[in-house]
């Protein structure tokens, strides 16, 4: 049998979620849109805290942190359920009690200086593997590591980096074996700001403001490499790994309140005396968007679900970001095109959302990843064409 229904649990947790966007978050648009007009960040970090607090008085702490660390530690599925009620407002928000998930394969000193601080909030991490000429291709990083005694040296340049002007530490993926280059010489290494790496933020189409992170000869400890030496390329893969689904699960929240304010302006704005909505014109893009949606809501879904069942997730997770972040970006042209020269105004957050989520598309594995993964998969007999229940 397939159930496609909600636990109680489930339904509970996406309602929860979803009295919070309404009550804490979407009262915050309007002044959100005003301060970015600025060039100010949209909500200051002082106010993201305050948030998070609130949101862990009622138990929304550590979506995805083991219990042992104070989380939740909910199911894949569960976490796409809350991503996608949090996508229904552009006010940058995620809940507290994090860590980059590879943070966990710390040692007991490590867990002291950088694990359990970041769930806490006291710390914050960037993760640091892109470079200039090392995008899509993760196997061509430059940036090296050299042995130096006890220590490693690090020389190279990230870019691209989210939240690295903000991080007090990276982890940052270095090659220490040029010959065995990604099969065992690639390392991960714990790098605190004040070992002498810099940031410089690069401003974009969009509010995210990523870095680049320069590594003029950083000294750092021996004991700071995260996992063993050469596992760096494989710790690396695992962190990419858990955003595949959750990037489009946002995107459904976003298509949904997108797509509702479609129906209300399209019901409610006049042209030759009748509602615009009435033409079919705008009927089929509001149509064509209710179909894609509902569609990358179950691709999503599903990807999250072979998560739970302990199956890799490479192929759906592909499937369900180059669907889903396609989709939203259909729906929010088609809602701008529908609010007309409105929809392209600052007035409305709609334009806000067209920049934001063209991003979605790109970072943590273009479309053209995606697509070459999944096509790999089939050519190369990994997966057979619909072998999705076996």
């Amino acid at each position: 049998m397939v159930d496609f229904s909600l636990s109680e649990e489930q339904q509970a947790i996406r309602e929860t979620t979803r009295e919070f966007v309404r009550r804490e978050l979407m009262p915050l648009e309007n002044e959100v849109l005003r301060r970015e007009r600025e060039g100010l960040p949209g909500v200051e970090p002082e106010q993201i805290r305050d948030l998070r607090l609130k949101a862990k008085s009622f138990g929304f702490w550590g979506l995805s942190t083991p219990e042992e660390y104070g989380g939740m530690d909910l199911s894949a599925v569960d976490q796409a359920l809350i991503t996608s009620e949090l996508g229904r407002t552009f006010v940058p928000f995620s809940f507290g009690g994090e860590a980059d998930n590879i943070l966990f394969e710390s040692n007991e000193e490590q867990r002291k200086e950088y694990l359990l601080p970041t769930i806490s909030g006291e710390r914050k991490s960037c993760f640091a593997i892109t470079e200039p000429g090392a995008g899509s291709d993760t196997r061509a990083i430059r940036t090296t590591a050299r042995r130096d005694g006890d220590d490693w040296v690090i020389r190279g340049e990230k870019t691209f980096i989210t939240g690295g002007n903000e991080a007090d530490f990276a982890i940052v993926i270095a090659v220490t074996d040029a010959d065995k280059g990604s099969k065992g010489g690639f390392t991960a290494f714990l790098v605190d700001r004040d070992r002498g790496w810099t940031s410089d933020p690069i401003v974009t189409m969009g509010q995210a403001v990523p870095a680049t992170l320069n590594f003029d000869d950083v000294r750092v400890p021996g004991d700071h490499v995260l996992g063993e030496v050469g596992q760096g390329y494989e710790l690396a893969m695992r962190w990419i790994m858990k955003g595949r689904f959750i990037i489009p699960a946002r995107g459904i929240g976003a298509c949904e309140r997108l797509l509702q304010l479609a129906i209300e302006h399209a019901t409610t704005r006049q042209t030759f005396g009748s509602a615009i909505g009435d033409n079919q014109a705008i009927q089929w893009m509001i149509a064509d968007s209710e179909v894609e949606l509902e569609a990358a809501r179950w691709l999503v879904l599903y990807a999250a679900w072979t998560v739970d069942q302990g199956r890799h997730p490479q192929h759906d997770s592909a499937i369900a970001k180059l669907y889903g972040t396609n989709t939203v970006n259909r729906v929010a042209d088609r809602v701008l095109q529908i609010h007309g020269g409105m929809g392209y105004t600052k007035e409305l957050p709609i334009e806000r959302w067209f920049r934001e989520v063209r991003l979605w598309r790109i970072f943590e594995g273009t479309d053209e990843m995606q697509r070459l993964i999944i096509s790999r998969d089939l050519l190369r007999g990994y997966r057979k064409p619909g072998a999705h229940f076996g």
